[in-house]
């Protein structure tokens, strides 16, 4: 989360009023691609036919952190007023958790666990779904508090990277900013060593990696980029590379390998870092994730709404996550 606008009440909409355009500019797109509604390029490769994009549910004051568990429903934060809602698989809207110590970003484990960017107290939480018992993972690094974790990402064995920006919030009661830089960090899957893997980034932010736990990707927003990194066993990142001219709040990753990044609307970019359809949403997203039974919905977090769009493509099975 970066900012948003206040508000309280829930109002839930099926709306669909937005249309799906390729990447703009063709120069960057593979010739002779037909797009959808009539713009040029490959947008219909990753969104079915005809779809369009449909407002779930609004007056919320700021949505992120979007994330699917194991049945396909979708878990978001709306941050300012600190509660994390769900979004049924069958389509319905609940309450998780109030408060939810102001959650950001979030996945889960598969143990069904959420693990949630708390930005309240500057610490990563797990959450049990069931019961709702938070376990407290990290508070902070080398004896200072943390920045503020924003989103997080599990890798296949267990191992947590998230990125800790530093936005200064009207609620905190901490004083100034402890770390020097603000950095990326993986948390092993013993959940007891904690390791600085990036400290050259001006903001990361956004956060993901590809199902084979093989390939890192960390946007940073303050520099409107995004990188990639090869994992290495230890959880170390190395052959750090440009991935794309474009950072990004939020980001999600489908089966093929096309990265979905978070700005002006859901920019989608292939494995090669070419960016190939752009999804328009009437607020500017936040946060992305698959979600339903069969993993074919994009769902996108955009200021005062929850949104979605069928898809061609799926999401990955990412330990229940997303």
């Amino acid at each position: 989360m970066t900012r948003g606008t206040w508000g309280t009440g829930i109002a839930t909409t099926a709306v669909a009023t937005v249309s799906v355009l390729a990447a703009a500019g063709t120069g960057d797109l593979p010739a002779g691609g037909r797009g959808v509604a009539g713009f040029p390029g490959h947008a219909e490769a990753v969104v079915a036919p005809g779809a369009r994009v449909e407002k779930l549910a609004g007056g919320f004051a700021f949505t992120e952190g979007a994330t699917c568990d194991a049945a396909g429903d979708v878990y978001f934060t709306d941050q300012p007023n600190d509660r994390i809602l769900r979004w049924s698989a069958d389509g319905k809207l609940s309450t998780f958790l109030e408060p939810a110590g102001r959650s950001n970003g979030m996945i889960f484990d598969p143990q069904g666990n959420l693990l949630a960017c708390a930005d309240g107290k500057n610490e990563l939480w797990r959450i049990e779904r069931g019961t709702k018992k938070v376990t407290v993972l990290v508070k902070g690094y080398g004896g200072r508090l943390l920045n503020g974790p924003n989103d997080v990402w599990l890798r296949p064995d267990g191992g947590l990277y998230f990125t800790d920006p530093y936005y200064k919030r009207d609620y905190w009661r901490r004083g100034p900013k402890e770390q020097d830089v603000e950095g990326v960090y993986f948390l092993a899957p013993d959940r007891k060593t904690l390791m600085r893997v990036a400290d050259d980034l001006k903001q990361p932010n956004g956060i993901t990696g590809t199902p084979d736990g093989r390939t890192l990707y960390v946007a940073d927003i303050a520099a409107d980029r995004t990188y990639a990194y090869d994992i290495r066993r230890d959880g170390s990142l190395a052959n750090k590379r440009l991935f794309c001219e474009a950072g990004s709040d939020g980001m999600t990753i489908d089966a093929e390998g096309n990265l979905y990044l978070t700005r002006e609307g859901v920019l989608v970019f292939d494995k090669a870092g070419r960016r190939i359809a752009t999804i328009v949403v009437p607020e500017r997203p936040a946060n992305v994730c698959f979600g339903g039974k069969d993993r074919k919905t994009l769902f996108i977090t955009a200021r005062t709404g929850l949104y979605s769009v069928r898809m061609r493509t799926r999401g990955v099975d990412d330990h229940g996550g997303k």
